[in-house]
């Protein structure tokens, strides 16, 4: 029976063509119907004409279906998919340039922090939105958001009864293999044990054929100066905290009280490094910005290219709907869920990022047990605070809001607890217009 795959965002057209891409690549589904939806209509073509590219190039007898309407798109699908971004960067932009005015240096401000935290408040009633269609139109369907900011997205709608719906990111595999190539091994030779929160998750163990690969880490990160150079941030997270964190070292260095609270301290550590996103202020902002003059003229250029790279890639959502509803083959990935006891030393409403089995029985999130107590006292205290601002949209209340963002560990770096409460106000006043559930937005 054919299955029916639905994208929401579909406007994402980078995600969209490499997620579709690797639900083609399986056999089970080489002849399913793909729903594409989103607000924008000219980005909306542009993703249809992609995935016809895909499915041309490489023979398939699936379908494409471009749509407006959202529930139109979500019956009786069988697997959702989820990229928004709700308002776009001349209003997210804000995020960034708020905090800059008080002093607060944001490299992405996608996840955590004041930034994030007003991002998941514009998000949140447009997801729970989605979720809500899809619990009536396609009950049964896997709803996998890439959505950020994940942590918080993820909490607040399984808290709101929505347990069918996992949060997915790339860094976890994306890591293993940057560690994998630091040390000389191939992809296919590495395991690990990787939990935490999104985007503050450490690698546990990290073995290389079934023996541990962590001395070798160690030792390039020690010594060999290309090495050193690549993730400044995360290097020194590393050697300091005894355990490897997934994220780049722009992201981690805005979570943090320890890089970014100084202009030396910027940098020293976020300037120079050759990764990709070393922590240069407003990184993704800029290259948003820049993309506003360029998306159009490289997505023509994509559809102008001969060759179609058909393979699947390293996103775990194709592998995921195989193991549930396709050939069943298990699958293990790292995924976004209320903790309820899965690390027993962070608090039960958390929303983790551990380790998951996919299969015909559906998701199960696996066992992690005690995470070493330096590690549990940062992802807890991370994790507190996105429970804060859940809890601030579940009850429309902007005190909460105040309160998040009081404990953030840069932020409270940085300013005194007046200066965050008035830098509050004008970020939650400058989206008034995006927090009509809220009982007030004055704190």
């Amino acid at each position: 029976m054919k299955k029916k795959f639905t994208f929401i965002g579909a406007g994402s057209l980078g995600f969209t063509r490499g997620l579709a891409r690797d639900i083609l690549s399986f056999e089970s589904f080489r002849d399913c119907e793909i729903h594409l939806m989103d607000i924008h209509e000219g980005r909306l073509g542009y993703a249809a004409k992609a995935i016809e590219k895909l499915i041309k190039a490489g023979n398939y007898s699936a379908t494409v279906h471009p749509t407006t309407d959202r529930k139109e798109a979500l019956k009786g699908a069988d697997g959702v998919l989820i990229t928004i971004l709700q308002g776009g960067v001349d209003v997210w932009r804000h995020d960034i340039e708020i905090p800059k005015k008080y002093g607060i240096d944001i490299n992405v401000g996608d996840t955590r922090g004041p930034s994030g935290v007003m991002r998941f408040l514009r998000t949140a009633p447009v997801m729970l939105d989605i979720l809500n269609d899809a619990k009536k139109l396609c009950p049964k369907a896997v709803v996998l958001n890439y959505t950020n900011p994940m942590g918080m997205l993820c909490g607040y709608l399984q808290r709101m009864g929505h347990t069918n719906v996992t949060g997915l990111c790339h860094s976890v595999q994306g890591t293993a293999h940057m560690l994998a190539e630091w040390i000389g091994a191939k992809r296919n030779e590495i395991t690990y044990t990787c939990a935490g929160i999104n985007h503050t998750a450490f690698y546990l163990d990290f073995k290389w054929n079934d023996k541990d690969a962590y001395p070798l880490i160690l030792d390039k990160v020690k010594n060999d100066k290309t090495v050193a150079n690549t993730e400044q941030v995360r290097n020194e997270m590393y050697l300091q905290l005894g355990y490897y964190p997934t994220e780049s070292s722009g992201h981690n260095s805005e979570y943090l009280a320890w890089f970014r609270k100084r202009p030396d301290l910027i940098e020293k550590y976020c300037t120079h490094g050759t990764g990709w996103n070393p922590g240069h202020h407003a990184y993704i902002l800029n290259e948003y910005l820049a993309a506003e003059e360029t998306w159009e003229s490289r997505f023509k250029e994509f559809l102008e290219e001969e060759e179609v790279d058909l393979a699947g890639g390293e996103e775990y959502a194709s592998n995921i709907f195989n193991a549930i509803f396709g050939d069943g083959t298990p699958f293990v990935f790292n995924g976004n869920h209320l903790n309820r006891g899965i690390i027993s030393n962070m608090q039960p409403l958390a929303c983790v990022e551990t380790p998951v089995l996919a299969s015909k029985e559906g998701l199960q999130p696996l066992h992690v047990g005690h995470l070493p107590d330096n590690i549990a006292i940062l992802t807890d205290l991370s994790a507190r605070i996105e429970e804060l601002a859940v809890n601030a949209a579940i009850e429309g209340d902007p005190w909460k809001v105040f309160q998040a963002n009081l404990f953030d560990p840069l932020t409270s770096a940085v300013l005194s607890m007046e200066e965050i409460k008035t830098m509050t106000q004008e970020m939650l006043d400058k989206n008034k217009d995006f927090l009509g559930y809220f009982k007030s937005t004055k704190i």
